[in-house]
């Protein structure tokens, strides 16, 4: 149901126009009330929403709550959508403002109070990345790679707005540029600014970690003269930290 931009060819202008015929038809399910159409909204995009909450907010809990109020937040405004973006860009719009007011209020109100609930590897915001892990890694490289995507993870949440969230939608979320500056409403030149920006203060945050632990994990450090964004090789292949 993904509306394709720039569409250059008539199959993709089809596609294109079939998609958003189809999410019409949807939208109109959903301002009617059926609920076969919410439950369908709920089964398609709750685990997208909730993993973008969390890597803003951090926190499970947190997330968690968060979701559920971007979701009742989406059901009471169907009304009001009028289709001016994609069903996806609104929802995911409407999930950063609510993590961007959960995270202003956690840091009133929870920034000093410590967890005692301990935190399963796999809880980690990067576990879904299955792409990432070999399965026939030994049990020291499954590790190096979760340390490694915690490490980014923890780098990524101190890299400033509004550069963080421009780097999680198109590195994290893999959204095209044009669903970017949709969610955010702003233009495509200031998309790529900003994303440019954040890769960067990501890469200087982790440049200590790589020189701390890179030996072991078999990285490198970043040397002046390689690309950006290439943190040395490992067996001869180049390894990026960016996430």
């Amino acid at each position: 149901m993904r509306i394709m931009a720039g569409a250059t060819t008539l199959g993709d202008l089809a596609s294109a126009i079939g998609a958003r015929g189809q999410e019409a038809a949807v939208i109109a399910e959903l301002k009617a009330g059926s609920e076969e159409a919410y439950a369908w909204l709920i089964g398609q995009y709750h685990q997208p929403i909730y993993s973008l909450v969390y890597r803003m907010v951090n926190d499970p809990s947190d997330a968690a709550d968060t979701t559920q109020e971007v979701f009742l937040k989406v059901f009471r405004g169907m009304k009001h959508f009028h289709g001016e973006s994609s069903l996806k860009t609104w929802m995911y719009r409407i999930a950063l403002h609510e993590a961007a007011n959960r995270r202003r209020w956690w840091f009133r109100h929870k920034a000093h109070e410590a967890s005692i609930e301990p935190v399963e590897v796999g809880d980690c915001e990067f576990s879904g990345e299955d792409r990432l892990v070999d399965q026939g890694e030994s049990p020291f490289e499954k590790f190096a790679h979760e340390e490694v995507r915690t490490a980014v993870a923890d780098a990524l949440h101190d890299v400033p707005e509004p550069y963080q969230t421009a780097v999680i939608l198109r590195d994290l979320e893999d959204m095209s540029y044009d669903e970017i500056a949709e969610v955010l409403q702003i233009s495509l030149g200031t998309v790529k600014s900003r994303i440019t920006r954040g890769r960067q203060a990501l890469r200087m945050r982790l440049s200590g970690y790589v020189r701390e632990v890179g030996e072991e994990m078999g990285l490198a450090a970043p040397e002046q003269n390689q690309p950006k964004g290439t943190h040395g090789s490992r067996d001869g292949r180049e390894v990026e930290v960016t996430p």
